[in-house]
């Protein structure tokens, strides 16, 4: 199937993109990923893989909706992510704060 990533056309098979992505280490997901086979790997190392280009030379848009038309699964950001915006009756200034964590404690000693 042909899909463009990048400006670029590139004629990818589910075969061969698992085919590329055999014995590829899946680096840590921390915002979008695909299945393959049964590792979720993140969609830009995905991208880099199959193109060979660099990873910031295409969205993780374009990769994800290549991946969907040759029949994988993807997944969109953890859902801990969203989690702290979620958070009712707090203000924005509250949220940000919960999000940064408690201050540290220094001990005065002297």
């Amino acid at each position: 199937m042909r899909v463009v990533i990048a400006r670029f056309p590139f004629d990818l098979t589910k075969g061969g993109v698992l085919e590329s992505m055999k014995g590829v280490k899946p680096e840590p997901v921390d915002g979008e990923s695909v299945i393959i086979g049964r590792r979720h790997y993140p969609v830009k190392q995905v991208g880099q893989v199959v193109t060979r280009q660099d990873r910031r030379d295409f969205s993780a848009a374009e990769v994800v909706r290549a991946m969907t038309l040759l029949g994988f699964t993807c997944r969109g950001l953890p859902q801990a992510a969203a989690a702290p915006a979620s958070t009712p009756g707090l203000t924005a200034v509250q949220r940000a704060s919960a999000m940064l964590g408690e201050p540290a404690r220094v001990s005065a000693a002297g």
